[in-house]
């Protein structure tokens, strides 16, 4: 306790007086293969170190929630240490652990002190975790327990069930339709053999990357590296997920729930991240609803017309398209002029673009804020992490303020006309009925 106590004391000195500057993202394969990503952050003798593999909920197949379960269940038991050793150690020496799943990928991560004898017990630990988990059926059983409850709680959420019918509404029958938490029937009929051949298949060093960063030297990095693909089996490189088809024709599908309030998401697939339109859309949704209170949507739904607490959009960009999402909370008879409203709002954005001012504006916000995205390790981590996994270019981050300080309006216009067909809008709502 002593020691986090410590570690949280130094994190907050060291960000108060931190001026934050991107330092260059050194990149090479480790003897085994694996690809590692490394930062060298000074100033906090710490290090956060994350195993990311191609192993996200898109992989389920037809078991829906077997990249989640399988990632929950790896701190359950490993090496020669249960569930509570392992916690323990990670608890002696100050060290955290994480994990966490998404459509593309699963990722693990430890956060250490950089002193030898701390940082050792959290990486053996944490190797263990990675390249020797146990799977026991006790365990299987309880984490297995564990997620049915969550989902059945769930399922008495207006805006769970609004999110899942989208992502429904938007994929079809691509991996990206279901959610990461998966369903019920499908977790139900899991066994822990499932899970075995499931880290077998995607739990390898050919599919993995790893990203350090933090107050290290590269010689210690490139130990670490070779320390935590060793154990790791070979395996192979997943397969590319298959391409994002559009949906045929817009859809408009309300759900009745007993509430008093209706959630309404609206959008389709449009994002990769790798997409050349991706400056151009990013920017101009900061302009149509991801600023907050300053954004075209909360003025037009909030601001003019009281409809909403708030409105916003936003993209999530992923391997292949990801959704571009807009939504709303709003009284259940407000619902349908909600609605006109958020796609009128939309039709216009795209016919007319942003003004001069708003364009400034959102360059100025971007721009002036961006540094406070990864002021410190566990931010950059997630940003590094992201470049790796996606192979963007080293420099993304030194070249991010200029490439928005570039986007034109003709270029916001052409992107969200070009990508955003308001014609084959998928529109879900999910609240009680409206009068």
């Amino acid at each position: 306790m002593r020691i986090k106590q410590w570690i949280s004391g130094m994190v907050l000195a060291w960000c108060a007086m931190q001026v934050f500057a991107v330092a260059p993202i050194q990149h090479w394969q480790s003897s085994q293969g694996g690809r590692v990503y490394f930062v060298q952050s000074t100033g906090l003798p710490m290090v956060d170190v994350r195993l990311q593999f191609a192993a996200g909920s898109a992989r389920d197949g037809q078991y829906y929630g077997l990249a989640m379960l399988t990632n929950r269940l790896l701190e359950t038991g490993a090496g020669v240490w249960s569930a509570d050793q392992i916690a323990l150690r990670f608890e002696e020496v100050g060290a955290q652990y994480s994990a966490g799943v998404n459509q593309d990928y699963a990722q693990i991560s430890v956060r250490s002190l950089t002193d030898k004898r701390l940082l050792d017990q959290a990486l053996a630990t944490f190797q263990a975790i990675a390249a020797q988990p146990q799977f026991k059926e006790d365990d299987f059983q309880r984490i297995k327990s564990q997620m049915l409850m969550e989902l059945k709680q769930q399922q008495e959420r207006p805006a769970y069930i609004a999110q899942q019918a989208f992502y429904q509404a938007l994929y079809g029958r691509h991996p990206y339709a279901h959610l990461s938490s998966g369903s019920i029937k499908a977790i139900s009929a899991l066994t822990v053999d499932d899970v075995k051949q499931f880290y077998q298949q995607y739990y390898g060093a050919k599919n993995a990357v790893l990203v350090i960063v933090g107050d290290l030297t590269e010689m210690q990095a490139k130990h670490i590296a070779e320390q935590l693909y060793a154990p790791l089996e070979q395996g192979r490189v997943a397969r590319p997920l298959a391409d994002v088809t559009l949906p045929s024709k817009s859809k408009v599908k309300h759900i009745d729930f007993p509430s008093t309030q209706t959630h309404v998401l609206a959008g389709l697939p449009v994002l990769s991240r790798i997409d050349a339109d991706y400056f151009s859309l990013y920017v101009g949704n900061h302009i149509l609803g991801g600023s907050g209170l300053v954004s075209i949507l909360f003025n037009e739904i909030r601001e003019k017309r009281g409809l909403a607490y708030s409105a916003y959009s936003y993209f999530s960009p992923l391997a292949k398209k990801g959704p571009f999402t807009m939504g709303l909370q709003t009284q259940n008879k407000q619902r349908k002029v909600a609605i006109d409203v958020l796609q009128k709002t939309l039709h216009d954005f795209i016919e007319n673009g942003p003004s001069d001012s708003e364009l400034a504006a959102a360059k100025k916000n971007i721009t002036g804020g961006f540094v406070l995205r990864f002021d410190n390790n566990r931010k950059l981590l997630n940003y590094v992490a992201m470049i790796a996994f996606y192979q963007l270019p080293l420099d993304y981050l030194e070249t991010f303020q200029n490439k928005v300080a570039q986007v034109s309006k003709e270029d916001i216009k052409a992107a969200f006309k070009r990508r955003v067909p308001e014609n084959l809008l998928q529109i879900i709502s999910v609240g009680g009925a409206s009068e």
